[in-house]
């Protein structure tokens, strides 16, 4: 079974710890990030698309993709 994710968040270090701690956990980046500017909170946000293979396991709706 393939996995998505798409991380989302604003421009920092928090955002960086997210995803280097799913590409620990065997998750692959996925395209190019994508930044905007949110002009009401004034600060950049990030999008980060990633994907994993797990092995052996069919997709149902309640995988909790962030246990993966």
């Amino acid at each position: 079974m393939k996995l998505f994710r798409y991380f989302t968040g604003p421009d920092d270090a928090r955002f960086c710890e997210r995803v280097t701690a799913a590409l620990n956990r065997g998750w692959e980046l996925y395209g190019n990030p994508t930044l905007t500017y949110n002009e009401e909170q004034k600060r950049v946000i990030c999008g980060q698309a990633l994907v994993k293979e797990v092995e052996g396991v069919d997709y149902t709706p309640d995988i909790d993709l962030s246990q993966q």
